[in-house]
């Protein structure tokens, strides 16, 4: 049995631990407010210039510009787009496992998979395993701007262009509320129409052409990359709100656990008390009826 002394102890620890969880909570949902601004804001942007690139790949000529053209696909890279800390239930665990299942995939197809990874838990998690890693980004979340996607976006087609890779797919996190988040695989590069619109919609805005100014190579030269980029930065917002909402969702969970454990811990603790207590009067008791 447990003295008093250490009971005490294991109390303080956990009302200690509670204390650190319900503050972790209150600063992850302060960081959420701000990413669920951020990523509200940046939705509308990033889906339509998804629709405009995704219906003018349809009347240009794909072969004009190289982050366009379609290969035949014997190169696969994976970017794992996760958290740098941890803490955040299974936030982590989902992306590393529906990634490594994606790969499992691409590889009983015969195709050559390279990953690329940002955040140091998937990092961590992927150095211990035998797939090639070519590029890792840490520390991206800790002051997330635009420019982490211009890096990010511009090793990607800078790669794609050079035929590092033929297709390009993105496994993250979409935020869809404070309490629940997606993982989603998704094709980057090339733009592919029919997975964006659907096979009957693609077919029905294939007639009629644009007039382009001040030329179709020069507004491609400017639009795509900045399609990538806008795509990437999207995907970073997403992943960053998507983490603060499972921090908050798990440290609101692990707060409520200490209560209960502090509760539980609390009870044994006047049980043994008083036991002891009863002791201490029994022999009390018997020792006087001992000396009469």
């Amino acid at each position: 049995m447990p003295s008093l002394q250490s009971l005490r102890r294991k109390i303080a620890a956990f009302k200690n631990t509670q204390k650190i969880t319900k503050a972790m909570k209150m600063v992850a949902a302060a960081k959420l407010k701000r990413s669920q601004d951020r990523i509200l804001a940046a939705r509308p942007y990033a889906h339509k210039m998804r629709g405009v690139l995704s219906n003018l790949s349809q009347r240009v000529n794909r072969a004009s510009h190289p982050l366009l053209q379609k290969r035949e696909g014997k190169k696969i890279e994976v970017l794992v787009i996760t958290s740098d800390r941890g803490l955040c239930g299974g936030f982590n665990g989902n992306i590393v496992r529906k990634s490594a299942e994606f790969v499992r995939q691409c590889e009983a197809r015969g195709l050559q998979v390279n990953l690329s990874i940002v955040g140091r838990k998937g990092r961590d998690y992927f150095r211990r395993r035998t797939w090639p890693i070519r590029q890792e980004w840490a520390g991206v979340f800790d002051k997330l701007s635009f420019e982490h996607a211009i890096d990010i976006g511009g090793d990607l087609t800078d790669n794609f262009v050079k035929g590092t890779f033929d297709e390009l797919y993105v496994v993250y996190n979409e935020f869809k509320s404070a309490i629940q988040q997606r993982v989603i695989v998704e094709k980057l590069f090339p733009v592919d129409t029919a997975a964006e619109f659907g096979a009957a919609q693609a077919e029905g805005t294939t007639g009629g052409s644009y007039l382009y100014e001040p030329d179709e190579a020069e507004l491609l030269n400017v639009l795509v990359p900045k399609h990538f980029q806008i795509q990437t930065y999207r995907i970073l917002l997403e992943s960053a709100a998507a983490e603060h909402g499972a921090r908050m969702a798990a440290m609101d969970g692990a707060t409520r656990n200490a209560g209960q454990l502090i509760k539980k811990v609390t009870l044994y603790y006047n049980k043994t008390r008083q036991a002891a207590i009863t002791k201490e009067l029994m022999d009390i008791v018997g020792g006087a009826e001992a000396l009469k």
